[in-house]
């Protein structure tokens, strides 16, 4: 899974033991050898699905970590590019890396259920970060996307679909998230980190809630289940006045 200049497994286990915020912070130097990294090539599909929907004005990247996701939207947006994440040591390793020509780009130390802006952004993005926001704080979370956003502005992110029941990759993620939650009933400060949380259809409704208008897009790179049903989709959410 890592690569030479990953972490190691020591590394990795002082990660896990610490808070969500800590253990980023601790990963950071090395988070780009990882596979917690989004991959090019879906930060590269998401660029063109979202192309044809712009030129947007201000953008900004919801969790950014390292700032991968900076990247898409820089080709996208005219005016300028935020990246928001709460952990300082991240922003860090985000602010050093050499991004390509474009608006000019700021970084914001800031919880992403409590965003320190105002209706200032036409475009809203976020690479897999929801595994760390429980069912019951998705609400807040979407209100707050929502308040960032100018009328009409676009909330947008991948979603992969779901292993088949059964499947290696069922139970792979099922025992995934069974060792996370023993560990958070067992230690303290918890390390909320789960992928079986966030189901297509209830984060839909929440959208609704929250006062975006959702649409889903395949992204043909990744091609189609045996059911035909895409393998990876965009969800593009817009905000209602």
């Amino acid at each position: 899974m890592f690569s030479p200049e990953g972490p190691t497994l020591r590394e990795l286990a002082v990660q896990a033991l610490s808070s969500v915020e800590r253990g980023y912070d601790l990963l950071a130097p090395k988070f780009e050898h990882t596979p917690y990294r989004t991959p090019d090539r879906v930060l590269d599909a998401v660029a063109r699905a979202l192309e044809p929907m712009g030129p947007f004005g201000a953008g900004l990247d919801l969790c950014c970590g390292t700032g991968a996701g900076v990247d898409v939207l820089a080709r996208l947006c005219r005016e300028r590019v935020t990246g928001v994440d709460f952990s300082a040591g991240m922003l860090e390793v985000a602010r050093g890396r050499v991004g390509p020509e474009g608006p000019a780009v700021s970084w914001v130390r800031a919880d992403a259920r409590a965003l320190p802006f105002g209706p200032e952004f036409d475009l809203v993005v976020s690479f897999g970060a929801f595994g760390h926001f429980l069912p019951r704080e998705l609400p807040g979370l979407f209100t707050q996307v929502r308040s960032v956003l100018r009328p009409g502005g676009c909330f947008a992110f991948p979603v992969v679909a779901p292993p088949r029941p059964g499947s290696r990759g069922y139970w792979t993620l099922l025992g995934f998230d069974a060792v996370m939650r023993a560990r958070n009933a067992l230690w303290r400060p918890p390390f909320v980190m789960y992928y079986r949380t966030f189901r297509l259809g209830g984060v839909g409704r929440e959208l609704a809630r929250a006062g975006f208008r959702t649409d889903l897009h395949a992204l043909p790179e990744f091609g189609r289940r045996p059911d035909g049903s895409p393998r990876v989709r965009m969800v593009v959410a817009r905000r209602l006045p």
